[in-house]
């Protein structure tokens, strides 16, 4: 029997097929394994099925040595040597499909909630109650509908924003490392332009792009500069993706109007001064945690695993880093 050895232990409802037809070792206790208890028994299994922030670098592959398959928990695999595991014979395999819809969601609520200070307001009702200055001039927001959406990478995610967008009433365009056909391209009714093209008609431009070493810092400095005075940034995508520190001068010197960001360049946990800003609304990398997203991504990697083995089900594979 195949044995398949899971990093944490959580959402056990979407592994049930899988413990039917092979041995899963999951941690006891309520701790996820750590790396160094991974290292001890990663030679006696078949498949190893990560989280998304532990590492799976090239040291624990070739102590795997009957590893087949690596079933990331996790849309993004840069936790994964997916190069070296590639070059190895092995197989890796993410979980793109129940993330899109959730991800897209944060990113609209982020966009909406920036826009009209929805977060601002309840929290300046909570600490100053009847302090609070309630004019008809004094919490004005900006317009949303018929407002232009730049989308950078419009693959599922921005996709699926893009549908939200147009449903708002905005004009979508985007930039992507291929235009998209013409059939698609129609069907989202979106516009490609160049990326500074993007920057200087958008009024909200969103992140949609996965992290490579191209995408890193694909907002800077200079893009910035390039954005409208009235713009705002989302970032649901990956925090590195910005660089915070350009991103805070931005918006401390009004360069930009404001921020939307569900994750963040240096981990867990925004940079202090952003905690600071009225015009930044901050949420902990959110974008898939409902129930019902995280027991589906748990589905998907019971169903890589199963497809891969069994060869009766379509398998999420990562051809390349």
């Amino acid at each position: 029997m195949k044995k398949i050895l899971v990093t944490y232990d959580m959402f056990r409802e979407g592994f049930v097929e899988l413990e039917h037809k092979y041995d899963v070792t999951f941690p006891s206790g309520d701790k996820d394994f750590t790396y160094e208890e991974i290292m001890d028994i990663i030679h006696d299994y078949d498949a190893l099925c990560p989280m998304f922030d532990f590492p799976v670098d090239k040291v624990l592959i070739d102590k795997g040595t009957k590893l087949q398959l690596i079933a990331n928990y996790a849309v993004g695999y840069n936790n994964i040597d997916v190069a070296y595991a590639l070059g190895k014979g092995l197989t890796v395999a993410n979980t793109p499909g129940p993330t899109t819809d959730p991800t897209a969601n944060i990113a609209l609520a982020l966009l909406l909630d920036t826009a009209r200070r929805v977060t601002e307001c309840d929290r300046k009702l909570r600490i100053l109650d009847t302090k609070m200055k309630v004019g008809v001039l004094e919490n004005l927001g900006m317009q949303v509908t018929g407002a232009t959406l730049g989308i950078i990478g419009m693959g599922r995610i921005g996709k699926a924003l893009c549908k939200r967008a147009r449903a708002c009433g905005m004009d979508v365009i985007y930039h992507n490392r291929r235009q998209l056909d013409l059939n698609e391209e129609t069907k989202t009714g979106a516009m490609y332009v160049t990326m500074d093209e993007l920057l200087e008609q958008s009024d909200f431009v969103s992140i949609n792009a996965p992290y490579t070493a191209d995408t890193h810092h694909v907002i800077g400095k200079e893009e910035l500069k390039k954005m409208k005075q009235t713009a705002i940034l989302i970032n649901t995508s990956r925090g590195p993706l910005v660089d915070e520190k350009a991103l805070m001068e931005a918006l401390q010197t009004g360069e930009i109007h404001g921020a939307g960001l569900d994750v963040f360049e240096f981990g867990d946990h925004p940079s202090p001064e952003l905690l600071e800003m009225d015009n930044v609304v901050l949420t902990p990398h959110i974008g898939t945690q409902t129930t019902y997203s995280r027991i589906e991504i748990a589905k998907t990697v019971s169903n890589n695993v199963i497809g891969f083995f069994e060869n009766d089900r379509p398998v999420s594979r990562v051809l390349h880093p």
